[in-house]
């Protein structure tokens, strides 16, 4: 073993097999440098499988279901692509990975490499920036039929300012990696773009420019097996994330009413667009934007903003599980089983109630939700600094109607402001 992974190896490990002492022959490595994805782990462990988690040092002691865990290995934060390689593959030296799942979104290009380097099934680069870059995705959806707000990429000036003298301003910098509202920026006229791109220097290729549209914001968030979406839910954000983000406010969602105009077109161009990317199973969280004007005939225009292959942040799969009985993470992991195992994956019955979620940044450790009391709440957010709570009715202007009051209260109660982060944190 060379003396670079024999320091990467030297981290304290943790082996534990499960709680009835059994496991199965399949050995699912999951990677993730983010705390998330109990409920994938508990369900791959349930269905037979061995589960080794490898996450970074700090998250060693985080809440992971450790009687389920067959082995936890950590590593530093900050290692190169080539070191965690050399990682995983001086594991399989005495396992046999049958499955590489990264459980957090910026893991993915890694594990997708990984997947290529040792011949895993799996997504590879290819498709895994079509739901990663932002610059790829939009390529790739326009390709496909998808309608998708005016763009360029940050390359070639001439066609910059091309961009700029036929796309009325205001325009929206968006980085091509980072996940969320993380790093955009609205911008107004040529001269600001020109200033904010020498800011960046070098890096400036990683970013493209998008015409910005007014308008409603959705989720999508979805399963597809063998090609085929089989599952979606399409839920409105009360504020645009981004607006949340850099302006600071309550953030809200919630489902949408499944009869609805919005809802039935959401539906369909996201049932286009998840295969159209290339992905063959497993679960997606897209973002769409509802312009504020109308298209020449009066009727409602939809655009694409962006996908990840992922389940979404910000307690969304809470909110699905509540709206529709089914658990992201879990039916993500009974997908990856049964690909494995190659048995047909089965929806499993859902509800069809509504849901909604209010959340933010509270100026105290923790907040105090007991005021709110409708007997609709079904799930209070126990984390530092946040204040949140999921509702849930068969009505959804039951929902509707909550999330204002509540968003409105938050604001007056809890509400804290703090810099937009530059990198998502831990």
């Amino acid at each position: 073993m060379s003396s670079e992974v024999t320091k990467l190896m030297a981290v304290e490990n943790t082996a534990r097999m499960a709680s009835d002492g059994t496991s199965g022959e399949e050995v699912i490595l999951c990677i993730t440098s983010y705390e998330k994805g109990q409920a994938f782990l508990r369900q791959v462990a349930a269905m037979g499988c061995r589960v080794i988690l490898l996450t970074i040092d700090k998250l060693h002691n985080a809440d992971w279901p450790f009687d389920i865990l067959d082995e936890v290995h950590t590593m530093p934060e900050g290692l190169t692509r080539d070191q965690i390689t050399n990682t995983v593959t001086y594991l399989a030296r005495s396992r046999k990975f049958e499955r590489i799942v990264a459980l957090d979104e910026f893991d993915m290009h890694t594990v997708a490499h990984l997947r290529e380097h040792m011949r895993i099934p799996g997504m590879g680069l290819t498709t895994t920036a079509y739901f990663r870059d932002k610059l790829a995705m939009r390529f790739e959806a326009k390709r496909a039929g998808i309608p998708v707000p005016e763009f360029t990429p940050i390359l070639n000036y001439d066609d910059l300012r091309e961009y700029m003298a036929s796309v009325p301003a205001p325009w929206v910098l968006k980085p091509r990696a980072e996940a969320s509202a993380i790093g955009i920026r609205k911008l107004h006229e040529a001269e600001q773009v020109w200033r904010t791109l020498d800011e960046l220097g070098d890096a400036q290729s990683n970013y493209l420019l998008e015409r910005f549209v007014p308008g409603d914001i959705f989720h999508v968030d979805a399963i597809t097996s063998e090609r085929r979406v089989v599952f979606s839910e399409v839920n409105r954000y009360g504020k645009p994330p981004m607006q949340v983000m850099h302006e600071g406010g309550v953030f809200t969602t919630r489902s949408v009413e499944r009869d609805s105009e919005d809802a039935k077109a959401l539906i369909a161009i996201n049932q286009k667009l998840v295969p159209a990317l290339g992905m063959v199973r497993g679960v997606s969280h897209a973002e769409y934007i509802k312009a504020h004007q109308t298209d020449e005939k009066g009727d409602a225009r939809y655009y694409f903003l962006e996908v990840a292959a992922r389940v979404g942040g910000a307690f969304i799969a809470e909110l699905v599980e509540h709206s529709t009985g089914l658990n992201l993470w879990a039916e993500w992991a009974r997908i990856e089983i049964s690909s494995l195992r190659g048995i047909p994956y089965t929806l499993p019955e859902r509800k069809f109630s509504y849901a909604g979620s209010v959340l933010c940044l509270a100026r105290t450790d923790e907040p105090d939700t007991s005021s709110f009391n409708a007997p609709e709440i079904v799930y209070r957010m126990k984390k530092k600094h946040h204040a949140g709570l999921l509702v849930e009715s068969p009505d959804p202007n039951r929902v509707a109607a909550l999330l204002e009051e509540y968003s409105r209260r938050f604001a007056e109660m809890f509400l804290a402001t703090a810099p937009v982060p530059m990198k998502p944190t831990n």
